[in-house]
């Protein structure tokens, strides 16, 4: 059973295909067709990630194929133009790549992704050798967990920080990800504390709190 927060390194792919930085433009598609991947990590001799490129790298060949963009076009679309000429994973890659390392928490990771606008992260060690990738998809599995297990752990938290009156303990269920929390407790500031704690348990969707207080009748 997972104990403590879950981290990138319990959700990541390990079994990662990459590239070289000479790789050329057909290997690299036909690499992502056969795997299944949009996107792949590019790396120096010694596995180091130096790059990301992804089919949006790729798109700008297309897209550009048949057309004579003006000076306004070049202008604004510079990068993209450069990549509809390149044919090597050098030329097409975004770089430095944005990556991560397997001891980030899933929420490190997610805030990730959001604020640089990426689907996935190569994920690193210490002297940025690949290790693996994680996915938006990866860091969604804790809603996977079962809800038995979703339940112990928040009884496991609330256990040491409430005092729950003798005739009435606290009550933890979770169906379909929703914890209810149900009983009564002996300090009433302590309801928005267990609520916290509940919600931070990964895999959690909401919580419905029901705990009344001991001054509450």
């Amino acid at each position: 059973m997972q104990s403590g927060p879950y981290r990138v390194g319990d959700v990541m792919t390990r079994a990662v295909v990459a590239v070289g930085r000479r790789a050329r433009f057909k290997d690299i598609v036909e690499r992502m067709e056969q795997w299944q991947v949009g996107a792949l990590p590019v790396l120096e001799g010694d596995g180091r990630v130096i790059g990301l490129v992804s089919e949006a790298d790729l798109l700008p060949k297309e897209e550009f194929r048949d057309s004579d963009p003006g000076r306004v076009t070049q202008m604004q679309r510079l990068s993209d133009l450069a990549k509809a000429g390149a044919v090597s994973a050098e030329e097409l890659m975004s770089a430095p790549a944005v990556t991560v390392h397997a001891d980030a928490t899933l929420p490190e990771a997610a805030r990730i992704m959001a604020l640089r606008h990426v689907k996935r992260l190569p994920v690193v060690d210490a002297d940025g050798v690949l290790e693996g990738v994680v996915s938006r998809g990866d860091l969604l599995k804790v809603f996977l967990r079962p809800d038995e297990d979703l339940a112990e752990e928040i009884r496991r938290r609330l256990l040491d920080t409430l005092s729950p009156a003798p005739d009435e303990p606290v009550r933890v269920t979770v169906a379909e990800g929703v914890a209810t929390l149900t009983g009564r407790v002996e300090d009433d500031s302590l309801i928005p504390l267990a609520v916290r704690l509940a919600q931070g348990v990964e895999g959690v969707v909401s919580v419905d709190c029901l705990l009344t207080g001991t001054g509450e009748e």
